[in-house]
């Protein structure tokens, strides 16, 4: 599905790897300006009497325009630039995060937050679909994986800056000190190598997956509804990121509850045990490329396999260990969390028309934030208010043990899913 120029690599390889690079900033920055909101819960709380379900709905705004936009966004990607659709989002979510700080109550603050989640909507979609087409398959979901470290970086790091900018300077400049650099990444984004869109017209052959002969949403819909894999994938991540978006969002406030910790000292443990992913994301890559390479299921059976281990870990360190025991499971947590993410990305672009790849990965973060990410941070303040927090993160383990016989059930039919996607040569821009 990709031209053999430079090894497999679309873009050259200095290219591929400069796209990684930036990208990994970009999604880095994307998250810092995501969850910084986190170690402010405690200040504006305070200042504007708030409950704890409506911090967990500032936690959710973002993903409410997130839902609503990204499958649009994603399309222009596809048929559009990718490399352009970045630049305009990191600007726009870059300012509604600066836009923050000069709110004065609940409603101007959630409609910031809706205007974020507006600028990343298309971000990951078309970051994923840039990725796969510049990376030989067999080393996808390892690109996939270092990708996304940055995601535990970018969530330690706003939980961190957070905490301390607020405690020594007041909860308004976070959000304008972490805004700036976006702007700078925009430009530079402009500025990347992106493969040529592709066409939609496939020939002869059957629709599978939006391999289609005239480009319409219902046709994409029913090639991506007719791959079982596909389907799988998208509700296995929408079981995981339920746990660790309630996780990210919650964390901070957690062991300022149970241990009496200042929210600076809580945000710094907190973001810590997300940094851990740094650890994770990429060794999941790896892992799932290795397995890959001997049978094609792998890209189903790890996270499977991951999401289980999260779900027990997770279960123990919250029932069985305190202090520093539990923290180093916390730890631990932190790595596995990360795992899935690489070889189910991997699946969303692997089993798609090559023309569709950043629309898949809008539906996967569709199902996602749907069952997910918007629902976590408000299911688990819900609970919190009726019964405390540590007994709100006790009902997350469930959703990654659903998470793991999703992906089991679909990984069966995963190979026959990737032969029936058509031969389709990727091309540089400018070739």
């Amino acid at each position: 599905m990709q031209n053999n120029t430079d090894g497999g690599y679309v873009l050259g390889r200095r290219e591929s790897y400069r796209v990684v690079i930036l990208l990994f900033f970009l999604y880095m920055f994307n998250y810092i300006d995501r969850m910084v909101i986190t170690s402010v819960f405690p200040f504006i709380k305070a200042e504007w009497g708030l409950s704890d379900t409506q911090l967990g709905g500032l936690g959710s705004a973002v993903y409410i325009s997130l839902l609503i936009c990204t499958l649009p966004v994603s399309v222009l990607a596809d048929r559009w630039s990718r490399r352009k659709s970045i630049a305009m989002m990191t600007a726009l979510w870059s300012v509604a995060t600066a836009a923050c700080a000069l709110t004065r109550n609940y409603v101007q603050i959630f409609t910031a937050r809706v205007f974020i989640g507006l600028g990343e909507a298309g971000f990951a979609p078309a970051g994923t679909a840039m990725i796969a087409a510049a990376f030989p398959q067999e080393r996808q979901a390892l690109m996939m994986g270092l990708w996304n470290a940055s995601i535990p970086i970018g969530s330690a790091l706003g939980v961190i800056l957070g905490g301390l900018i607020a405690v020594h300077f007041g909860w308004r400049y976070v959000f304008g000190l972490v805004a700036l650099p976006g702007l700078l990444l925009a430009a530079l984004a402009y500025r990347l190598k992106d493969y040529k869109t592709v066409g939609l017209c496939a020939g002869a052959g059957d629709e599978v997956a939006g391999s289609i002969r005239t480009f319409g949403f219902g046709n994409i819909v029913k090639g991506f509804l007719k791959t079982p894999s596909l389907i799988a994938a998208y509700f296995g991540f929408a079981g995981n990121t339920f746990v660790t978006t309630a996780m990210l969002i919650w964390l901070p406030t957690y062991l300022n509850r149970t241990y009496g910790l200042p929210m600076d000292v809580a945000g710094l443990r907190a973001g810590l045990i997300m940094f851990f992913g740094l650890v994770g994301a990429p060794l999941g890559g790896y892992l799932a490329d290795l397995w890959y390479r001997r049978h094609k299921a792998a890209r189903m059976w790890f996270p499977a396999i991951s999401s289980a281990t999260s779900a027990v870990i997770l279960f123990v360190s919250l029932n069985f260990f305190r202090g520093d025991l539990q923290f180093a499971s916390f730890l631990l947590l932190g790595v596995s969390f990360m795992a899935f993410i690489p070889a189910t990305s991997a699946v969303t672009q692997d089993v798609v028309h090559p023309g569709l790849r950043a629309t898949s990965f809008s539906m996967c973060v569709i199902t996602q934030h749907v069952f997910g990410s918007m629902m976590g941070p408000l299911v688990v303040g819900m609970i919190s208010d009726a019964y405390g927090i540590e007994k709100a993160l006790l009902a997350l383990p469930l959703s990654q043990i659903v998470a793991c016989v999703i992906f089991l059930v679909g990984a069966p039919y995963y190979t026959r899913d990737l032969e029936r996607i058509p031969p389709i040569t990727l091309v540089r821009e400018g070739s």
